[in-house]
């Protein structure tokens, strides 16, 4: 998953939850600016620690897992 597909992924979980960019990042003792360039995949210096607190916030997590040898599904459809 590329930084801007991460950033997506987030606003759609944030929004499924129906949390604002506002409300959240009060939750979480962050700017709603790094919120708004995380999930529009323009801020590259955020760190991996705000970004496991915003998925854990969205009761989701990080996994890192072994690279398959096999293209995803995803790469897939994108050399299309």
């Amino acid at each position: 998953m590329d930084y801007q597909t991460l950033g997506q992924t987030i606003s759609t979980l944030r929004q499924q939850h129906g949390v604002s960019q506002q409300k959240m990042a009060e939750h979480l003792g962050m700017s709603r600016a790094t919120i708004n360039a995380l999930e529009n995949g323009r801020s590259g210096d955020i760190g991996i620690r705000k970004v496991m607190k915003i998925l854990d916030y969205l009761g989701k997590e990080l996994n890192i897992r072994d690279k398959s040898p096999f293209p995803t599904f995803e790469e897939l459809r994108d050399e299309q």
